[in-house]
């Protein structure tokens, strides 16, 4: 596989964490929290990572109930990959977010925020399944 920039988000409601990382190190790190209020900012924000780190691909996380169903914050999810691909014409890719949340929890502690952790688990999940 070629040496390729990824970003990753977490996509929330009210904040989508941000991470970074690549295929030659085949390594993910938190990157930001984005926390703008509307979705024009939101997208703003991402226009200026996606200029600043010209990712060749994006890595979305895809929200699934613990039996691996869908439910209703994957409909976002995929929505908001869907506008990613529209905006930037980046291919995206989906990723199981199931646990991500808890593992980042675990790698910082309670009561901090883990939205660009939980990002970055997203991304090196997806890093880990490559060939």
């Amino acid at each position: 596989m070629p040496d390729e920039t990824l970003l990753a988000f977490d996509a929330g409601m009210k904040k989508t964490g941000v991470a970074l990382g690549n295929t030659l190190t085949r390594q993910a790190r938190p990157l930001c929290i984005i926390r703008e209020a509307t979705r024009d900012a939101r997208f703003a924000r991402i226009a200026a990572l996606v200029q600043e780190w010209q990712p060749e691909r994006v890595v979305v996380g895809l929200p699934l109930t613990l039996s691996g169903d869908e439910q209703p914050a994957s409909k976002f999810a995929r929505r908001f990959a869907n506008q990613l691909h529209g905006r930037f014409g980046l291919v995206v890719e989906l990723v199981d977010e199931r646990g991500s949340s808890l593992e980042a929890q675990a790698l910082l502690g309670n009561n901090q925020e883990d939205d660009a952790v939980a990002a970055a688990v997203i991304l090196q999940r997806y890093l880990d399944r490559l060939k």
